[in-house]
C-alpha cells in the first residue's frame, strides 16, 4: 500500500479554489476553459487540449493513475498526523485524535487486504448494487453510469459503464438505454465471477434516481436465471417527512415507518442508545425507500439498507445516514471518470475510498 502525505502548504495553495498571493502566470477564464474542453486551440499559447478533460481534483487524479500499479493508496494531510494539532491550528475541521487514529487504522487495514468486520445480518447469496451517474465534461447530454456491488462478505466491486446520451437537460434526470443497462450489469457480474464469486440468489439494485421500465428490462436481460432481481430507489428525503419526539434528542436511529407494501421511510441517522447521544447537527432526514421493480418484503429491504449503513470503513461512526451503495456512489464515479486516459481501472472497492 502507498501512503501519500500532502503538506499543508500544498493544500493551501494548490487547490482549484485556492487564492494565492502574488500568483505566477494567469488563470484562464471559465469561457476559455470551456472552449479548450471543446478542443479549441490557441494561436499564441500551445497546450494539450486533452488536459482539460481531466478532473482538477488531486485525490481523484492520483487514485485513478495509481491503479496501474495495483496498489491501493491512502492520502493523508500532514496536519492530520500531528497529535497536538487542533482544527483551528490546521485551518480546517479536524476530528478528535481518537477518531483520526481509528479512521487511519481501519482504512489502512482494509486497504492492506483485511476485512475490519462483517455484518451479522448479512444474507448468503445476496448482493446489493448501487448506481451513480457522472456527466462528461463539455458534453451537455453525455454521461456514464458507475456501479458498485457489495456482498455478504462486506467487500465491494466497482465497474464503469459506457458513456451515452443518458442525461436529459429538460428533466434533469438520467436514464440508460436497455442495451447499456444490460451491458453494465453483465460487466459487474462477470467481474464478480472472475473474483471467484459464489452463486447468487438475489440482486438488489439501489439508485437515487428512478429506474424506468426500459432500464430494468435491460438489467433483467443480464440477470442469471433463477435469481430474484429487485429495483429500489433510495434517497434522503429532506422536504417531505420529519419526525419529532419529546426530550433533548431526535428520533432513534433505525426507526422504520412502512407506508405501503412497496414504500417506507427509514431513519438511518438519529439518537443512538448505545452511545447515549446523537452525533448530528440537524433534525434527522429519513431515507425514502421505494421498491419500484420486482418483489421484496419492504421490512427486509429496510433491514438490509440499515445494515449497509455500517460498512463505511473510512469513518469512525456507528452508522451513516445512507447505505454504502448510495453514500459512496458519487466518490466512485468521480474517480472513474477523472481521467479518460486511465485504462487500468481496478474492480476492488478499496482503490476508491
Amino acid at each position: 500500500m502507498i501512503v501519500c502525505i500532502v503538506p499543508d502548504i500544498v493544500r493551501a495553495n494548490c487547490r482549484p479554489l485556492s487564492r494565492v498571493v502574488n500568483p505566477q502566470g494567469y488563470r484562464p477564464s471559465a469561457s476559455v476553459r470551456k472552449e479548450r474542453q471543446a478542443g479549441q486551440g490557441d494561436f499564441f499559447d500551445p497546450y494539450d487540449p486533452e488536459i482539460y478533460q481531466f478532473s482538477v481534483d488531486f485525490r481523484r487524479q492520483i487514485k485513478a493513475r495509481s491503479m496501474r500499479y495495483n496498489i491501493p493508496i491512502q492520502i493523508i494531510q500532514e496536519s492530520t498526523l500531528i497529535p497536538q494539532t487542533s482544527g483551528r491550528d490546521a485551518g480546517r475541521d479536524l476530528t478528535p485524535l481518537t477518531d483520526r487514529a481509528w479512521n487511519l487504522g481501519v482504512g489502512l487495514y482494509y486497504k492492506a487486504g483485511g476485512k475490519p468486520w462483517k455484518l451479522a445480518s448479512a444474507r448468503e447469496g445476496v448482493c446489493y448494487i448501487g448506481f451513480a451517474y457522472r456527466r462528461e465534461e463539455g458534453k451537455p447530454r453525455s454521461a456514464c453510469c458507475a456501479a458498485q456491488m457489495f456482498l455478504d462478505s462486506g467487500d465491494g466491486i466497482v465497474f464503469l459503464g459506457e458513456f451515452g446520451p443518458w442525461y436529459s437537460p429538460r428533466n434533469g434526470t438520467f436514464h440508460m438505454a436497455r442495451s447499456a443497462a444490460k451491458n453494465l450489469l453483465e460487466g459487474v457480474l462477470k467481474t464478480y465471477d472472475q473474483l471467484e464469486g459464489q452463486p447468487l440468489k438475489e440482486i438488489f439494485l439501489h439508485c437515487r434516481s428512478q429506474i424506468n421500465d426500459e432500464e430494468f428490462a435491460g438489467f433483467a436481460d443480464a440477470c442469471p436465471q433463477g435469481v430474484n432481481l429487485v429495483g429500489i430507489r433510495v434517497r434522503q428525503e429532506h422536504n417531505e417527512v420529519r419526525l419529532l419526539r419529546e426530550g433533548d434528542y431526535p428520533v432513534l436511529r433505525g426507526t422504520f415507518w412502512p407506508v405501503s407494501p412497496h414504500r417506507a421511510y427509514l431513519w438511518a441517522s438519529g439518537f443512538k442508545p448505545r452511545l447515549g447521544t446523537y452525533d448530528g447537527w440537524e433534525t434527522p432526514a429519513p431515507l425514502r425507500i421505494e421498491v419500484q421493480h420486482g418483489e421484496a418484503d419492504i421490512g427486509q429491504v429496510a433491514k438490509d439498507i440499515l445494515g449497509l449503513s455500517k460498512l463505511n470503513y473510512n469513518a469512525c461512526r456507528l452508522g451513516d445516514a445512507e447505505p454504502v451503495t448510495i453514500g459512496f456512489s458519487d466518490a466512485v464515479g468521480e474517480i472513474l471518470v477523472s481521467n479518460p486516459t486511465v485504462t487500468d481501472r481496478r474492480p476492488n472497492f478499496k482503490f476508491y475510498i
